[in-house]
């Protein structure tokens, strides 16, 4: 006999933007249930930011080690242990898994696991929206809500004609569960998550070579951030190449190996390596979740939303991968909260893409918020920037990082911050001060007259504000 649950809010996917909703909504006085069809905590945790940010620490580690006599400090052996690296990065996981699962306990949000399938109007609703559990074992369940979110996330995107086997061809995914590494690596696709894998594998003695299809390695950057990127991996033995489209026809894979060839400009190349990342983007996951059944609006792959957040049917909210823009935790956070809040009857403020901060966790560290010089210009802007070495800082070079600098984009007419991009030692903290200037529409001339510790690597934002006018200090 099926059973059936009535909430205030049903959210169908338990990742970052998922369980994020639900512990809002229980804030707010909601009766919540949640759909997991695997795990809490979603991609992020289980197959993105944490596992991979642990173990870009481990290479950190390893790196630093392997040059500790730059320091004064003599080591006789340094040992790679790379099933270690593994043990302690799902460690970290399953301790954060144990802390998503106590927060929604604490706020008595009622989990469901099994795959949720939103129904049409039916006997159960008059409204669609109803979702139907199915569970391994048993009959299914129907949860009928006043407010549905979905948040079920995205998986990543192959190349058409090539496609993942876990052993040759890899995942984001697949390679966060290899075994042991691999002599050589070939990454496809010089994004965000291609570049952290890149320094990743680099630092570990991976010979990496990468293929990317745009003009310049990291295209969503400043391009001036690209150039510098690029430098540091080169001067690393990374190989980089650009303007390569594959020929997935080509393809052939033999014992530990593979080959390939890709066309650039008017001529073929073949990469050969051991095995092959694919970090192209990210593909939502609208399949088989019941759209069909609604009104909702599926366009480029993804689930069209308000600026609340509401679909086509304006009691059904999507947010995070599933409806494009900006495929970032934070952001899916934001956006579920946005969303409940909204349901709840407050009056939440959209959310400004100009103003959500991304970051590379690679060696070094890139952040960006706002618009790149050339976006800026393309938007009719007169600008004017501001640009500061983090060499020329006391604690970087002291602390043997200073590579990279700060630029800042500011509009020439009004002296309004029009973007802050970074690359550089602890750059995805330093960011947090940029985002906080451009939230409060804080002047270069502002962030210079905040007084910055010394030494330390946030006086790059006071000689950067300076160096808009020509008065940077150090320079």
């Amino acid at each position: 006999m099926t059973a059936t649950n009535e909430f205030d809010l049903v959210i169908l996917g338990g990742g970052i933007g998922g369980y994020t909703a639900a512990i809002r909504a229980s804030q707010l006085g909601m009766r919540v249930a949640l759909v997991e069809k695997d795990k809490l905590g979603g991609t992020c945790l289980h197959r993105g930011c944490i596992p991979s940010k642990a173990l870009l620490r481990s290479a950190e580690v390893y790196r630093l080690l392997q040059n500790s006599s730059e320091y004064g400090i003599d080591t006789t052996s340094i040992t790679l242990n790379f099933s270690k690296m593994q043990e302690r990065k799902q460690k970290i996981v399953d301790q954060l898994y144990r802390g998503v699962q106590h927060l929604l306990k604490k706020g008595n949000i009622t989990v469901f696991h099994g795959f949720g399938t939103i129904l049409g109007p039916s006997i159960f609703s008059p409204l669609t929206g109803s979702v139907s559990v199915k569970k391994e074992n048993g009959d299914p369940e129907i949860l009928i809500p006043k407010y549905l979110l979905l948040a079920t996330g995205s998986r990543p995107r192959e190349i058409p004609g090539i496609a993942f086997d876990g052993e040759y061809i890899l995942s984001s995914d697949q390679a966060l569960q290899l075994e042991s590494l691999p002599n050589s690596m070939l990454i496809v696709g010089a994004g965000m998550i291609g570049i952290e894998w890149a320094s990743l594998l680099s630092d570990l003695g991976v010979e990496v070579e990468i293929l990317e299809l745009s003009d310049r390695i990291l295209p969503g950057e400043d391009p001036d951030i690209s150039k510098e990127m690029a430098r540091i991996l080169k001067k690393r033995k990374v190989k980089i190449h650009t303007g390569v489209t594959i020929l997935p026809d080509s393809l052939l894979t033999e014992e530990n190996s593979l080959r390939i060839k890709g066309r650039i400009q008017d001529q073929e190349k073949e990469f050969c390596s051991e095995k092959m990342l694919i970090t192209i983007g990210r593909s939502a996951n609208v399949e088989h979740i019941g759209l069909e059944n609604s009104e909702i609006k599926v366009e480029h792959g993804v689930v069209v939303v308000n600026q609340m957040y509401q679909t086509a049917e304006s009691h059904i909210y999507a947010v995070g991968d599933l409806i494009g823009g900006l495929q970032l935790a934070h952001v899916a956070s934001r956006e579920g909260i946005i969303a409940v809040e909204h349901a709840a009857g407050l009056k939440p403020s959209p959310l400004n893409p100009l103003k959500v901060p991304k970051v590379t966790y690679s060696r070094p560290e890139v952040a960006s918020i706002g618009w790149s010089e050339r976006e800026a210009k393309k938007h009719g802007f007169s600008v004017k920037t501001g640009v500061f070495p983090f060499r020329a800082l006391g604690k970087a070079v002291a602390q043997g990082e200073s590579d990279g600098f700060a630029k800042l984009v500011v509009d020439h007419k009004t002296d309004d911050l029009l973007g802050i991009h970074l690359i550089g030692p602890s750059v995805s903290n330093l960011i947090a001060e940029g985002a906080l200037a451009q939230f409060l529409d804080a002047t270069p001339w502002e962030l210079s007259q905040m007084v910055h510790p010394h030494p330390s690597l946030a006086e790059v934002f006071a000689e950067a504000s300076l160096a808009v006018e020509g008065k940077a200090i150090h320079s």
